[in-house]
């Protein structure tokens, strides 16, 4: 299969194990605006077995998210189907994609949200880390706070105790005078579940600003 010229930037073609040459590619794209390029990438992710090539794509495609998240939006329905591959890199780096998305444009994310779910149940810690992402970005509408802030109660509530205080430091200020007795309650439950002390206090803090 003949690659694109795109694809001969990508760190693993050129034979480096480092990810500059993908976040080099990453800023060019975004910097110019190139939509061609973007197209390329995403496309070309579904036309290659390679996996190597597949995982500097999707890298290349959430890097240039961070930079311009607008562009990642017309591939939204790209990104979700990628959820469900076999390549775990594509699963989480595809959630990732889809939070810079939900900074562009949080409307188009809040219908997809069960199946974002789904896949963050079974998949990784980082998959995980990019649901919450998303919920807390999609937090920042009041028309979806009390929608976000269930899903996430329900995140916290069997989630690692590792990411624990991470994940209710960052859902703090978007916790309404409703909902702080519930969440102090999930909080104060989960205490026993944890052997450090450093973590623990973080939680023990945060349960001090919702009582």
């Amino acid at each position: 299969m003949e690659k694109p010229s795109i694809i001969n930037h990508l760190a693993s073609v050129q034979g480096r194990r480092d990810e500059t040459p993908n976040l080099e590619l990453a800023q060019q794209i975004a910097q110019d605006k190139n939509a061609t390029d973007l197209k390329t990438l995403v496309e070309f992710i579904s036309k290659t077995k390679d996996s190597k090539i597949q995982n500097d794509c999707i890298k290349v495609l959430y890097e240039v998210g961070e930079l311009e998240p607008e562009m990642l939006v017309a591939y939204k329905d790209d990104f979700i189907k990628l959820l469900t591959h076999k390549n775990n890199r594509l699963q989480w780096g595809s959630m990732a994609a889809l939070f810079y998305i939900s900074k562009a444009n949080p409307e188009i994310i809040y219908n997809d949200l069960p199946k974002l779910v789904a896949v963050a149940e079974k998949g990784t810690v980082i998959t995980r880390d990019n649901l919450v992402y998303i919920l807390l970005e999609l937090a920042r509408k009041e028309k979806y706070r009390e929608d976000m802030l269930t899903l996430l109660a329900e995140i916290m509530l069997t989630c690692p105790t590792n990411q624990l205080p991470m994940y209710a430091e960052k859902a703090l200020p978007f916790i309404s005078e409703a909902y702080k007795k519930q969440f102090a309650k999930l909080f104060e439950n989960r205490l026993v579940e944890f052997e450090k002390e450093s973590k623990k206090k973080r939680l023990q803090k945060l349960i001090s600003k919702l009582i």
